[in-house]
């Protein structure tokens, strides 16, 4: 009879990644390492013998690269996979490529020299793990799937993440007589597991006056630069990766960068972002619940908060802050999201205004400013 931990294997061509890989995520309750490979070709026949529930995946590995691998398994036999690539350039931009080919996740290679980052590593590669286990496969991939049922066959284990510190440790919520309103809106929204397809979805849809848009997507250092370049590139607004003091203006979207807080910040009418290192906060950084708060604090009723796809609670009490600081708040419902979760909590706290499905988020702010 199986348990009901998250059973994974972990694909890289070096054994010491395997070994420290198996460690941090063994170290968890919820996980099972069932097994290593060295590269895909052998993984494959492991997945043959037992099928894991989530594959953590190098790119650059011998005999078939970890792309090739991701393309054949998501068309063949679709599992949830998470990256955790080197933070080189060509990885990088590699890793953005796997994202569209079906990963779930892209994470940092952990620094194995740190104690803290090797701390902090551990949390995101467990969670991203976690996160990947609930990720809904499309109706296509599912019909294509009925020979690794067993992925479906335990229960999954609960969605909720256990927050480390709140949004109070960067910045303190602002009373009602500090909110100060002014008449520019501005955007911001957040997302986790999933986003990265919402984001892109989300974006291609608006047009190229719009107010400045501020994101948070749980994202690697390494890895949001190239993200905000593939978006620049598909969509009719200017996009780049946010730096501490950039001016956030009508047609601009500013992505907050891996590893660091993005704080919506503002001097008369113009809106600017802080870019600031601190503590996990709902054990991310940069987390949601930081850029809302600065919006309710720095924008007030004339914020538009968006929460979309992705596991745990980040941004929910964010967005609640936003509420009732007279901002308009959206959610992303739960047929759209990849992982009902951050949507889910904020829904569950009366937070969100209004509850749309993806496609139709963006003809709402479209209509509504």
């Amino acid at each position: 009879m199986r348990n009901n931990k998250i059973r994974v294997l972990v694909v890289d061509d070096s054994a010491v990644v395997r070994q420290s890989l198996s460690s941090i995520l063994g170290s968890d309750p919820d996980i099972e390492v069932m097994g290593t490979a060295a590269d895909p070709i052998i993984a494959v026949k492991k997945i043959m013998k037992e099928v894991p529930d989530v594959i953590t995946l190098d790119i650059e590995m011998p005999r078939m690269d970890g792309l090739t691998f991701l393309r054949k398994i998501m068309s063949q036999h679709p599992i949830p996979v998470v990256i955790i690539s080197s933070l080189t350039t060509e990885g990088t931009e590699t890793a953005m490529k796997a994202l569209e080919y079906g990963a779930s996740e892209i994470i940092g290679k952990p620094a194995m020299n740190a104690a803290k980052f090797i701390n902090e590593s551990k949390i995101l590669i467990c969670d991203a793990v976690k996160a990947a286990s609930h990720v809904k496969l499309s109706r296509k991939k599912i019909a294509t799937a009925s020979q690794v049922s067993k992925i479906a066959s335990k229960p999954a284990p609960k969605l909720e993440v256990k927050p480390k510190y709140s949004a109070d440790v960067i910045l303190k919520r602002a009373s009602a007589s500090d909110r100060i309103t002014i008449t520019d809106k501005v955007i911001v929204l957040g997302a986790s597991t999933g986003g990265t397809e919402a984001i892109r979805t989300f974006l291609k849809n608006l047009p190229p006056k719009m107010p400045g848009i501020a994101i948070v997507q749980h994202m690697p250092e390494g890895f949001t630069k190239s993200f905000a370049n593939s978006l620049n590139n598909i969509c009719d607004l200017e996009v780049k990766e946010a730096e501490n003091g950039d001016k956030l203006y009508q047609g601009r979207v500013l992505i907050a960068a891996g590893n660091h807080h993005m704080l919506l910040k503002r001097v008369g009418k113009e809106y600017f972002v802080e870019v600031k290192d601190g503590p996990l906060v709902n054990r991310h950084r940069p987390s949601v619940d930081v850029l809302f708060r600065s919006a309710s604090r720095y924008a007030g009723n004339n914020a538009i908060g968006i929460l979309l796809t992705g596991m745990g609670n980040d941004g929910a009490k964010g967005l609640l802050e936003l509420k009732e600081s007279g901002a308009d708040t959206v959610a992303q419902d739960e047929q759209s999201s990849v992982v009902y979760g951050m949507p889910k909590e904020a829904a569950k706290l009366g937070a969100a205004n209004h509850i749309l499905g993806l496609d139709h988020i963006a003809p709402y702010l479209i209509k509504s400013i």
